[in-house]
């Protein structure tokens, strides 16, 4: 990656006006779409380029996203798990889950000697009644079992009980706990009473776990007997006291949610990062929180309301601008704008929503790395005509007039001798994924000391 400063593509008129109206006309499209990614084993291929995108006006609340952003370095707290609120869990729309005991596994990136968690019942109908709710290590990777002593009661406000509104998220207060690095833990929790649809995260790749009855404080895993690839309730982990710097946020689609990645095995591209973060001695401490979604789209909403499968655009903020702790967002989107009908064949339109996201962020004094979009020949959606969208994306890109850094992952996956389509080693097998090689391969074309620093705030 080389850093470029000396340019201000991101404020022309024709900018601003070609995005008022491409947001005008953003469509809504199901939940439910996959994300794509491609590329080529050649060395070659791990190359990143830097460039500038011009400043622009901040979206939100620069002073409440500026004061979380700094939070770390001043020895505050860091996200070291993270998922987005995708919409509501089907067949939940009645009881919820009530008198069950729900234990998410999450994987941890940065440690930490305190932690706190993030509950959320955004798509809630009725308030969410929490009476028991949990923290503790993993006995085991992906077991239901806590490693005895480790288990800690969550309190909200001091008390042992929280009421979650419709819409909205609770925090809970900090709970000393030493948080490995690298390790799952385990977050439950209790509501004895109906609560309507649950709020959740569809393919986790990673197995939770449901008890009957109110088991949030069991040590043991035995009553713990269903499991699912979801995350109920449960949106953020941030630890404190462990030495990262800040919070790398992924913010992507399929792609960065790494639905073909092993179940369990932690392998999704931002897992990757995360280790090559802890075990370089000169790069940044980062924690990273992963916030993709399957199918995700950067210019258009999924159905209803709120709607299921937000737009990048649209949970920018929520997702990244306020994430605990965040210094630098990696963003990987525009793919599903180009494959999924109805499909966006105007490159313009995306590459002016990129720009868009990345002025948003710098402006809350976030560094900005963007990826080109990988390939998908032999796809069922594959046609000549939206390869060419995805090929003038790409250009844009690499021109660095879009983001602070560029990742180019397509450069990296492709394959060499047919360059619209996924070396077979990095391809999952439906010619859009990547395989768990194809992950660690895009983990490792990011440039580690150039996601050190901060982007100027510039308004």
């Amino acid at each position: 990656m080389t850093e470029r400063h000396d340019r201000d593509p991101g404020t022309p008129r024709r900018g601003g006006t070609l995005l008022a109206a491409v947001l005008s006309v953003a469509v809504l499209v199901s939940a439910g779409v996959h994300s794509v990614v491609p590329g080529g084993p050649d060395e070659d291929g791990v190359r990143a380029v830097q460039g500038g995108a011009g400043p622009g006006k901040a979206a939100g609340n620069p002073a409440r996203g500026s004061a979380r952003a700094d939070s770390a370095s001043a020895g505050g707290w860091a996200a070291t798990w993270a998922t987005a609120p995708v919409g509501a869990e089907p067949r939940t729309g009645a009881d919820g889950w009530a008198n069950r005991s729900l234990r998410n596994v999450v994987h941890t990136s940065a440690g930490g000697t305190g932690a706190r968690v993030t509950l959320s019942n955004l798509y809630g109908a009725a308030p969410l009644n929490i009476t028991h709710a949990s923290l503790a290590v993993a006995a085991a990777p992906g077991s239901a079992a806590a490693e005895p002593g480790t288990l800690r009661r969550l309190l909200f406000a001091g008390r042992p009980s929280v009421v979650v509104a419709p819409g909205a998220q609770i925090v809970s207060d900090a709970v000393a706990l030493r948080v490995p690095a690298d390790t799952d833990m385990l977050i439950s929790t209790y509501s004895p009473t109906p609560s309507g649809p649950v709020t959740y995260h569809p393919r986790a790749r990673q197995v939770s776990y449901v008890a009957p009855g109110d088991q949030a404080g069991s040590v043991g895993g035995a009553g713990y007997a269903r499991g699912a690839q979801v995350w109920r309730y449960v949106t953020a982990l941030d630890v404190r006291g462990g030495g990262a710097e800040g919070t790398v946020v992924a913010f992507g689609d399929s792609l960065t949610d790494g639905v073909t990645a092993t179940v369990g095995a932690d392998r999704r591209w931002p897992d990757v990062l995360a280790d090559r973060l802890a075990q370089r001695r000169d790069g940044p401490r980062y924690g990273v929180a992963n916030l993709g979604i399957s199918g995700n789209r950067l210019l258009s909403d999924g159905a209803g309301r709120p709607p299921g499968n937000p737009s990048g655009w649209s949970r920018f903020e929520r997702d990244v601008l306020d994430r605990t702790g965040a210094r630098v967002v990696v963003v990987a989107l525009g793919i599903n704008d180009i494959l999924r009908t109805p499909h966006v064949t105007d490159p313009r339109h995306i590459t002016e929503g990129l720009r868009d996201l990345t002025r948003r962020a710098r402006a809350r004094g976030l560094r900005v790395a963007g990826a080109t979009l990988m390939p998908f020949h032999g796809h069922r959606g594959y046609r000549p005509a939206l390869e060419e969208v995805r090929q003038a994306v790409n250009a844009e890109i690499r021109s660095g007039t879009v983001f602070d850094m560029v990742a180019d992952f397509d450069h990296a996956l492709r394959d060499p001798r047919h360059p619209r389509a996924l070396h077979p080693h990095y391809d999952s097998g439906d010619h859009l994924h990547p395989s768990d090689a194809g992950y660690a391969r895009m983990a490792g074309s990011l440039d580690l000391t150039a996601l050190r620093g901060d982007a100027p705030a510039e308004l």
